[in-house]
């Protein structure tokens, strides 16, 4: 199960994919307590988060205790060009995920972005990396997308508008491409996660920093102290938190694989909304919980069986692994 190319086991990597999940799910919880206490636009927070995110990884990282085993040492040049574009990607994929919530509702933007994901990801990871999922991953995938679909949808009342669809499927282009770069440069070894989210977290600021100023960075009402609690937690669990453990565990597991685990996401927000804000579970919750589930689960027998009957060995070819 052990990964040759980067050293992390295969079933640590997915451990850290599953904790970034959920912790992802928290952010709209708490977004949404930022939008009752202030009037701070979604530009705005997503800049304040991707900001503090960096931030805190900086400091982390000072406070980091070096270890004697490191990754190899990149050129400049190759450290620009990885925090540029995964940078970039990841401000796409944010801003247009907000844009189409705006544009079209909450359900049917998280339904078409976190949908198309995996799709997106699964076509471009078979034509650039030569990773197939084989037909029990297809059926995991498919019933991941359906329990997405009930859980989201199974509440009804959602609006469909073009320009919303048409936003969503930006954003889900964005994580696709965040993805299958991170898996990509992830296979020669070579990527140190920590690094890649710090400049990735500068590049995304950097990218925010004007839209944010157009909409206004600082709210003009609020409990301040509340408000400030609230951000600093949006930029430290399911931002720095979150995004160091997904870039780490996504370099060493399949493309499609992550972004299925990656829809634990809406599941950990629905247990929020059940568990701290008192709302009733209902059938499509239960049922779309159960089936994203369980599709996460099969999809990381699959990827520790896959790993464990290469023996690793094989990473750096794509497709002697995932046959």
């Amino acid at each position: 199960m052990s990964n040759a190319v980067s050293g992390l086991p295969i079933g640590r990597g997915l451990l850290l994919l599953t904790v970034a999940g959920f912790a992802w799910g928290t952010a709209g919880a708490a977004a949404s307590l930022v939008y009752r206490v202030s009037d701070m636009g979604p530009v705005a927070l997503s800049f304040w988060r991707c900001a503090g995110g960096f931030v805190l990884l900086l400091l982390a990282r000072s406070l980091r205790r070096r270890t004697a085993a490191t990754v190899r040492p990149e050129p400049w040049r190759r450290k620009a060009l990885r925090a540029g574009a995964t940078g970039c990607s990841l401000a796409v994929f944010q801003t247009a995920y907000f844009a189409s919530v705006q544009a079209t509702g909450l359900a049917v933007a998280t339904v078409v972005t976190l949908g198309s994901g995996p799709v997106l990801i699964a076509l471009g990871a078979r034509l650039t990396m030569g990773e197939r999922l084989g037909a029990g991953g297809i059926v995991a995938v498919a019933g991941a997308l359906t329990g997405l679909a009930v859980l989201v949808l199974g509440s009804g009342g959602a609006q469909v508008r073009p320009s919303g669809v048409a936003w969503a499927m930006v954003s889900a282009a964005g994580y696709a491409v965040m993805a299958l770069l991170t898996r990509w440069w992830g296979r020669d070894g070579a990527t140190d996660a920590f690094g890649t989210s710090i400049r990735a977290f500068g590049v995304t600021t950097l990218c925010l920093l004007p839209f944010g100023l157009a909409e206004g960075l600082f709210p003009h009402t609020g409990d301040g102290m509340r408000f400030l609690g609230l951000l600093v937690y949006i930029a430290a669990v399911p931002t720095a938190l979150a995004y160091g453990l997904y870039f780490t565990g996504a370099a060493v597991v399949r493309a499609a694989t992550v972004s299925v685990v990656m829809l634990l996401e809406p599941v950990s927000a629905a247990l929020l909304a059940v568990t701290l804000l008192g709302e009733r579970p209902t059938t499509a919750t239960v049922v779309g919980t159960l089936l994203m589930l369980g599709a996460v689960a099969g999809l990381a027998v699959a990827e520790t069986r896959a790993a464990g009957a290469d023996g690793g060995l094989e990473r750096a070819e794509p497709e002697g692994v995932f046959d």
